[in-house]
């Protein structure tokens, strides 16, 4: 079951590798629920269930519009006979012609580096993201996040950063420059949403790293040792907070990350592999003094801060005062916790 307080939801999945929630089914119902319209932004749409979600929308009269990488969309290689299937990304391409052919309004990114998003905006006052690519591998093997905010001020945020997609501002061709989206009170709970290039979501990481006082805990599918981010937590560290990380092993291995590193550094670090049915750890979460939650689909790299259409929302603030509020913020940040917890137990190897 998903922690839920009251218009602000949090879904750790996925259900078939031991996780809470069921995270295509959310996704899908997301999309049920819309009334007037849709815009979506994701990397990649390859998941059947929800694509028939979105053209049963437009069937129904919705608004729909959707962003997509255009890498998927392409095969890495010509195949000899391009009249007849073939070639990596098919599933994308199916998906994308049934799309068409519903008479959506559909385009793909121009980005030289990744279009990175997933969001989607349902009526001008709700808002879907977190981690989770709209695959059958993101939604049924990888470990993911979703976020769901109803709240119309949030959605805003999001619907501004549409309208800059929409009009073809990418990565750092983005043209908006925008200010920083303001903080809303959705439930209690203080949130701050940020897209990156312009808002530069690796110095708000690294800010709220500094207000740490007992603990911050992530899990993260890559994590780049110039990122910036590491030498926060190592400072971190050096100012007696307890720092503990899971990284997805196919990436914390490698000898840009940052995983030995912290370990080195006094922080305890541990990798998750693919097995069985479980493939990558795809989390970008960390929790900060089990009170403040940062999601969304920003890792800890530099072509995320610099190049990618990316975003983070952070629910909660240290620096409430409000009784309530607090109370809020660690409903939230326990059931991110518990599953970074459930994580290590389960498919963690601490890194000596």
């Amino acid at each position: 079951m998903p922690m839920i307080i009251g218009n602000v939801e949090l879904h750790m999945g996925p259900k078939e590798v031991g996780a809470p929630d069921d995270l295509e089914k959310v996704i899908v119902d997301f999309i049920e629920g819309a009334q007037r319209k849709l815009d979506i932004a994701v990397q990649e749409l390859e998941s059947k269930p929800i694509a028939e979600a979105i053209i049963r929308a437009r069937q129904r009269g919705r608004s729909v519009r959707l962003m997509v990488e255009s890498d998927y969309l392409s095969v890495k290689k010509a195949v000899p006979d391009p009249w007849h299937e073939g070639g990596t990304n098919e599933a994308n391409r199916e998906i994308f012609n049934a799309v068409l052919r519903s008479k959506i309004k559909v385009r793909s990114d121009f980005n030289t580096n990744i279009f990175h998003q997933k969001f989607i905006i349902r009526d001008g006052s709700a808002v879907l993201t977190g981690s989770t690519n709209f695959t059958p591998t993101g939604v049924k093997k990888n470990l993911n996040h979703v976020v769901v905010v109803k709240d119309r001020k949030v959605a805003n945020a999001y619907k501004k950063e549409f309208r800059e997609i929409n009009a073809g501002h990418f990565g750092r061709y983005n043209l908006g420059h925008d200010d920083t989206p303001r903080d809303v009170i959705v439930s209690e709970l203080p949130i701050r949403v940020l897209f990156a290039p312009d808002h530069n979501p690796e110095m708000e990481i690294m800010k709220q790293i500094a207000k740490a006082r007992k603990r911050i805990d992530f899990a993260i599918f890559t994590f780049s040792k110039s990122s910036g981010i590491d030498d926060a937590l190592i400072q971190a560290g050096h100012a007696n907070v307890t720092v503990r990380g899971v990284f997805d092993a196919l990436m914390g291995n490698r000898d840009w990350a940052a995983t030995r590193l912290l370990h080195g550094a006094g922080a305890e670090a541990h990798l998750v592999r693919k097995r069985g049915p479980l493939g990558k750890l795809h989390h970008k979460l960390m929790v900060i003094d089990r009170q403040v939650v940062i999601a969304g689909s920003f890792n800890y790299t530099r072509p995320a801060t610099k190049l990618n259409d990316e975003n983070i929302i952070i629910l909660g603030d240290l620096d409430t005062e409000s009784n309530e509020a607090r109370k809020a913020q660690k409903k939230l940040a326990k059931y991110a916790l518990d599953e970074i917890d459930r994580i290590i137990k389960d498919h963690g190897e601490k890194v000596h």
